[in-house]
């Protein structure tokens, strides 16, 4: 058994010199700080704990003050949203200092650093939409199930107009509150509305973790994709064309998602024209990246006609739209993929951003994907 005690609440060592605190705080007078070269400062009071660490994607051993607190500064970080654990005498815990997010299969801290000079993701003094939390009846896994719908600024008074749909999925370990909190996608499409760069549009957010009746999650395969597609299509869209103002064609429909989320995309997208005009597939391990063996990814087989009758899918789809992060392994996967793509004139819209496989690199993959969608 191992026991400790955990006061982060009560701790009260001075703010580090030129350190601001992480928006993702509770407490915006305490640490994690961040330092201007990006480093970040984290305290935990712990005062029988024999060690205690961070762990960031790599660990940081903390040290030990007379007072019980104890600290280490990492060194810089990239900017972007980042999951960590406390590791109190080897046990990982969330950092009660840092508000928790459902973003490794458990709710876990994380650290939001910003980004100099990028703002299309901060709350902006221009006329905002609304996410609403709803239910619906899956009549696919015969349960209640939940989403968010964000309906952009004007809603509820344009009451005659209509509205184009994003569909967007979370990536594996995530939920439905993904891109509904870590993601921002009510404050994206918000500024990118403002500004006249994206047109008024639904971005409904439900949870792409449906499994078969008695089944499990399936893989990166149609057939693995098969319950999400039924779910998608023969639950999620009608609900919401019955219960919004919805452009019920697919010209003003899409699907797009990260990771998981974007091969759910992939698949149910392109196998579904008559739902789906528009297809984003961010950051996925579709292409490569993250398999330890196989042949690699064969569009053609994946989809059947995808590289043999490209014209046609040209023709269905008014974007096919993919991304990635530049420090991704996933990256020149995604590169050779969307070579081969083009070469057999399948027409793919791609853009590579800054960063490995985390958010901020998927909310700038949405910004640019809802910058061309539609249009």
């Amino acid at each position: 058994m191992v026991v400790f005690c955990l006061l982060a609440g009560l701790v009260s060592a001075q703010m580090p010199e030129n350190g601001i605190p992480a928006p993702t705080n509770n407490n915006a007078n305490q640490c994690p700080c961040i330092m201007p070269d990006n480093s970040v400062v984290f305290q935990v009071k712990a005062p029988n704990a024999q060690k205690v660490q961070i762990d960031l994607r790599k660990k940081y051993d903390m040290e030990k003050g007379a007072d019980g607190v104890w600290s280490v500064r990492t060194e810089p970080i990239e900017p972007g949203f980042h999951y960590y654990f406390l590791v109190i005498d080897d046990v990982p815990v969330a950092d009660p200092a840092s508000q928790s997010f459902y973003g490794t299969g458990k709710m876990t801290s994380a650290i939001d650093i910003p980004e100099k000079g990028v703002g299309f993701y901060e709350i902006k003094d221009v006329p905002h939409g609304a996410l609403s939390s709803k239910y619906y009846y899956s009549e696919y896994t015969k349960s209640w199930r939940h989403l968010f719908v964000y309906t952009p600024p004007g809603y509820d008074k344009n009451t005659r107009e209509k509205y184009p749909v994003v569909y967007i999925q979370h990536g594996g370990g995530e939920d439905e509150t993904g891109w509904a909190v870590q993601g921002k996608t009510d404050i994206i499409l918000d500024n990118l509305i403002a500004e006249g760069k994206a047109k008024p549009m639904i971005v409904v957010i439900s949870n792409g973790n449906v499994r078969a009746p008695g089944g499990a999650f399936g893989g990166y395969s149609s057939q693995g994709m098969a319950p999400f597609k039924e779910e998608m299509t023969k639950n999620i869209v009608p609900f919401i064309d019955v219960n919004y103002r919805t452009l019920t064609d697919a010209k003003n429909r899409a699907i797009c998602g990260l990771s998981m989320g974007g091969g759910q995309s992939f698949y149910v997208g392109l196998e579904s024209p008559e739902f789906f005009g528009s297809v984003g597939v961010f950051s996925s391990g579709l292409f490569g990246g993250i398999r330890t063996s196989g042949t690699g990814f064969d569009a053609e087989k994946e989809i059947p006609g995808l590289l043999s009758e490209s014209e046609k899918f040209n023709k269905n789809l008014d974007l096919f739209y993919i991304s990635c992060g530049e420090q991704d392994m996933r990256i020149e996967h995604t590169k050779k993929a969307v070579k081969t793509m083009r070469e057999n004139g399948l027409d793919v819209e791609f853009n590579s951003f800054p960063g490995d496989h985390e958010w901020q690199v998927w909310r700038k993959s949405l910004h640019d994907f809802a910058s061309r969608v539609f249009q």
